[in-house]
């Protein structure tokens, strides 16, 4: 017996002669460096939970949070082994220059895509125009936003596209206003289609009436006189408005003489199919 505890006594001794006690002091640092990373999660993910972040914004603080605590417990036990710990910092160094340099592009949509999150220059549901693209935002990532076209077709936009472009948000303001032109001819009645299509706008339900919509008689062609109606709704009446305003236009039109109303049905497929009205083909 006595034997066996001498053995015992002199293994102890030779394993932290040895070394044993900076191993044992290396997996205690690294045990404890766990729980208190867990431990910091919990904490950020209820702050972050709590917070007016959104889900994109929360993700990437996590992220970032994790990253960190871990390359600081990975020096922590470099440095409890005896690892120098500036020869790590140098690797990681050398490391984060290699994938930096290699994935340029990648990330500067990432440092954009950090920039729209925390911005915020449009939410999820917003109907933006990007790049030409025109839909609803379906989803804000780091690397690239998602729209859905009014086609139903899905468009991935990289980050790095979406701030160096123009970009128009279509639903920030509260309303909007339709701009309908029309032409009218020389021999028809201008007066009266206008003030029929006035009349029409102030009387529809989707329509607001603050501010008043109005028809405008804006330039004299060599054949008819172009006009404009306007009429403002809320944003989310705005297609329906748009509809509303082309109808009312349509059926003021229809009004008028047999001679003038082609001659006007006329005009109106000779602006659609040349281009010179605004939303003619919509």
């Amino acid at each position: 017996m006595q034997d066996f505890i001498n053995g015992l006594k002199a293994f102890f001794t030779d394993f932290f002669r040895d070394g044993g006690l900076t191993i044992v002091r290396t997996v205690a640092f690294a045990l404890l460096g766990l729980v208190i990373l867990k431990i910091v999660r919990i904490i950020a993910r209820r702050a972050t939970m709590k917070s007016k972040l959104d889900s994109a914004a929360a993700t990437f603080v996590l992220s970032v949070i994790t990253v960190v605590l871990y390359v600081a417990l990975v020096i922590v036990v470099a440095s409890s082994l005896g690892i120098s710990t500036a020869g790590i910092i140098a690797a990681f160094s050398a490391i984060a220059l290699a994938i930096a340099l290699a994935l340029q592009d990648s990330l500067a949509s990432l440092a954009n895509g950090v920039i729209i999150i925390f911005t915020k220059p449009f939410k999820k549901g917003d109907i933006i125009v990007i790049n030409g693209k025109e839909g609803y935002v379906q989803d804000i990532r780091l690397f690239n936003t998602k729209i859905l076209t009014y086609n139903n077709e899905e468009v991935i936009i990289p980050n790095s596209d979406v701030l160096s472009e123009t970009l128009v948000n279509q639903s920030t303001m509260p309303l909007r206003r339709v701009e309908m032109p029309f032409y009218v001819a020389y021999s028809a009645d201008a007066e009266g289609v206008r003030r029929r299509i006035y009349e029409e706008l102030c009387a529809d339900d989707v329509i607001i009436s603050s501010p008043a919509p109005s028809v405008g008689l804006d330039s004299f062609g060599e054949t008819a006189i172009k006009c404009t109606a306007y009429a403002w709704a809320a944003t989310e009446n705005y297609t329906a408005a748009k509809t509303h305003v082309r109808e009312i236009i349509y059926s003021a039109l229809r009004g008028l003489d047999a001679a003038p109303s082609a001659r006007v049905v006329k005009l109106v497929n000779d602006a659609a199919r040349d281009g010179t009205g605004e939303d003619a083909d919509d």
